[in-house]
């Protein structure tokens, strides 16, 4: 064939004229649909199916039905019409099929199938009966892995990570050793860099050794065995990098005490009878250990009984009498090619290519890949034990430590979203932000933008990241608290004309269990402490210094308080039972600075001390004053107050009823105003409401005040 590459033209050696033109007319309609693609490193896209089709025919030993698939399902992939200007018949049903079919699986997206190899598999077989899809779809992988560097790094993780968690485990369950092998080595290459490199520069510097241990060993074998009149080859293997160091974590030693790094294996020529096969196979063996003295531990006869995937091989150790050991291998021709290329080799077997056989093969394959992908998890990496691999909605790779929760992943895309964050979405059912992730998980975070982190958080998360910023979040959210309740405390008691000392605090702590001064005025600021409770701890406390310094006095001061029992005021005892009324100019409220005033016709009316009629009462009539003080413990009422708000958007109002409903205040009215004049466009808002103490009262003005938009919120006598 004219201008085609090499690589083509090995692929066509395998098949016969009538089967070399489809294979080229298929590789024709690939190249023409793939012109103008190329991959990361700027060659022709058409390389990677022609290296799909050469593992395909040439390392699988799959027809040519499968290498025409591989070129058609590209060429289909990028130009969906191409079926439609091929005459009717051109390809066999069974090609057109398995080509659709790849090309269903290659849109695949990781929010579909996750990366579990079960769910994985089940969407294979689902999109095709035939299980050569799935034997392509190793091909495929295995290309992908060799040119892996072309690869972006994200990439290149989670290529790896599917290939160990999918791939690998179905290749070993189909006794696809050199593709497993293979895959298996590069997978240690990009997961492991530091001790693939350790392990492989080892296994070159010990090279030479090990070519001299196998010729002593080998030498005796050949006589011995040409003597007996049989015809064989000899092979010497090194196991491979991964197998190594798999074999030096499970049982803890070193790169010299692994004992099988360099294995023989004793192919034997023979007709294909099991009966002889097996005959001659234990022959070699008794010359084998006769030669060397074999360890019967680790004796494996795989002829006697095949494993599973039909791998037959007979195994076993032997040491020379200078303490050198190997693994040696016997097994006839038919064997070996079975045990290099797993069941698929059956049809390039000579004397197995009829369609009989190939079926029966098929249906082999289709039963070991429903009947489970069984892994071995000494198979199964260390750092994959310990860490779990999930995806983002768009299928980006995140690696966590095992037991990771929702919460972990999402401070790990980003921290505002980890702060927000309220739950997820996985495999479409919602989850809570402890929920423990599993690798394959496709997790989508959902947030509430009026979420807040808490300490119970730190509890659960498990990754440093999400621990360092939920502390940071919890440190700045006290700071916050802290500063409001300081300057609640600080107005009350300028109010008061009280004065807090360090001492003071230091008994709340103590009371409280606090450790810092911040958590004690957080503790303000969300009403943990009652302000109130503050006030009385001052005023008990002066009145036991006035009671040290005027003892005499306290009997009154008793008698005093004893006076209206049922009411929120104690008024000055002279007065007995007068009723009061609070004023309406300044409508106070429990826990303001109040006294009373006596009048004609309505007794006692209570007044704020910031009352705008204060000054002219006091100035003016001081001999109708009263000395008033709430009662420290009574049934909280309600009391009216109206509050002031200047807004620049409409779209505030409704909020600021809101934060009035949200502190467990009552609404009575209110009204929305725009303003005339220079402050146009700006609103005045008056909301009139029932409040259980001041407390509450500079709760509420101080949220509205930190809300956008609001230029300012003040308490009005009216």
């Amino acid at each position: 064939m004219k201008e085609t590459n090499p690589i083509l033209e090995e692929i066509l050696r395998c098949y016969q004229e009538d089967e070399k033109k489809l294979v080229i007319y298929s590789y024709k309609l690939a190249e023409e649909a793939l012109k103008d693609k190329f991959r990361e490193n700027k060659r022709p896209f058409i390389e990677h199916p022609v290296n799909v089709a050469h593992i395909v025919s040439n390392e699988i030993g799959l027809r040519y039905e499968c290498v025409v698939a591989v070129f058609l399902h590209e060429a289909i992939r990028f130009n969906p019409d191409i079926l439609d200007n091929i005459p009717k018949g051109y390809f066999p049903e069974e090609i057109i099929n398995i080509a659709l079919s790849l090309n269903k699986i290659a849109a695949i997206k990781p929010k579909e199938t996750r990366l579990e190899a079960e769910n994985y598999k089940r969407l294979i077989l689902s999109y095709s009966k035939d299980p050569r899809v799935t034997l392509i779809k190793l091909a495929d992988r295995l290309e992908v892995m060799r040119n892996i560097y072309l690869l972006p790094k994200s990439s290149q993780e989670r290529k790896v990570t599917e290939t160990m968690l999918l791939y690998i485990p179905i290749a070993h369950q189909l006794g696809l050793y050199n593709l497993k092998s293979e895959l298996e080595n590069i997978f240690f290459k990009y997961t492991d860099p530091v001790h693939y490199r350790e392990i492989t520069n080892k296994l070159k510097a010990t090279q030479p050794q090990r070519d001299r241990l196998a010729e002593s060993f080998i030498k005796p074998l050949k006589e011995r065995i040409a003597a007996e009149g049989l015809e064989f080859t000899i092979k010497q293997r090194t196991k491979t990098a991964y197998s190594i160091w798999k074999k030096m974590e499970k049982q803890e030693i070193d790169f010299d005490g692994v004992k099988d790094v360099l294995a023989i294996r004793i192919i034997i020529k023979c007709e294909n009878n099991r009966e002889l096969e097996h005959e001659l196979c234990w022959k070699v063996y008794s010359i084998v250990t006769e030669e060397y003295t074999p360890d019967t531990k680790r004796l494996r006869n795989w002829i006697s009984k095949p494993k599973e995937n039909g791998y037959e091989s007979l195994h076993t150790t032997v040491s020379s009498s200078d303490g050198n050991s190997l693994e040696v291998q016997i097994r006839t021709e038919r064997m070996d090619i079975i045990a290099e290329n797993g069941n698929a080799a059956h049809w390039s077997y000579k004397g197995i290519k009829g369609e009989t056989e190939i079926v029966q093969w098929l249906n082999n394959v289709r039963n070991a890949l429903e009947s489970g992908i069984k892994y071995s998890e000494s198979y199964t990496p260390q750092y994959l034990k310990e860490e779990v691999f999930v995806f983002t909605p768009d299928g980006e790779l995140r690696r966590l430590p095992q037991g990771a929760t929702v919460l972990d992943f999402a401070f790990d895309i980003h921290t505002n979203l980890g702060i927000k964050c309220s739950g997820a979405i996985i495999d479409g059912k919602a989850v809570s932000i402890k929920d423990r992730l599993k690798t394959g998980d496709i997790v989508e975070i959902m947030s509430n933008k009026n979420q807040k982190p808490s300490a119970d958080w730190l509890n659960f998360v498990t990754t440093s990241k999400a621990r360092n910023k939920i502390r940071l979040k919890l440190k700045e959210e006290l700071k916050k608290r802290a500063d409001i309740g300081k300057e609640l405390l600080e107005r009350r008691l300028k109010n008061w004309k009280e004065e807090f000392t360090d001492d003071d605090i230091a008994v709340f702590l103590k009371k409280y269990k606090l450790k810092t001064v911040s958590e004690f005025y957080s503790y303000i600021e969300d009403g943990t402490i009652d302000i109130m409770s503050i006030k009385s701890y001052l005023s008990d406390k002066k009145e036991q210094k006035e009671l040290h310094e005027h003892p005499e006095e306290k009997a009154a001061s008793v008698t005093q308080q004893k006076s209206n029992e049922s009411d929120y005021l104690i008024i000055d005892g002279k007065l007995g039972n007068v009723g009061y009324k609070m004023a309406k100019c300044c409508n106070p409220i429990y826990g303001d600075e109040v006294f009373g005033f006596v009048s004609i016709k309505d007794g006692i009316k209570i007044h704020r001390l910031s009352c705008p009629n204060a000054t002219r009462l006091i100035e003016n009539y001081p001999y109708r004053i009263q000395k008033v003080k709430w009662r420290e413990s009574m049934d909280r009422g309600s009391f009216q107050t109206t509050i002031k708000v200047i807004i620049d958007d409409a779209a505030i109002y409704p909020r600021l009823l809101e934060m009035v409903t949200g502190f467990g205040a009552s609404l009575r009215s209110s009204s929305f105003i725009p303003k005339e004049g220079r402050n146009k466009g700006d609103f005045d808002v008056k909301i009139q409401v029932y409040v259980s103490s001041n407390q509450v009262l500079d709760k509420i003005i101080s949220n509205m005040k930190k809300t956008k938009g609001v230029y300012s919120a003040t308490r009005i006598s009216q």
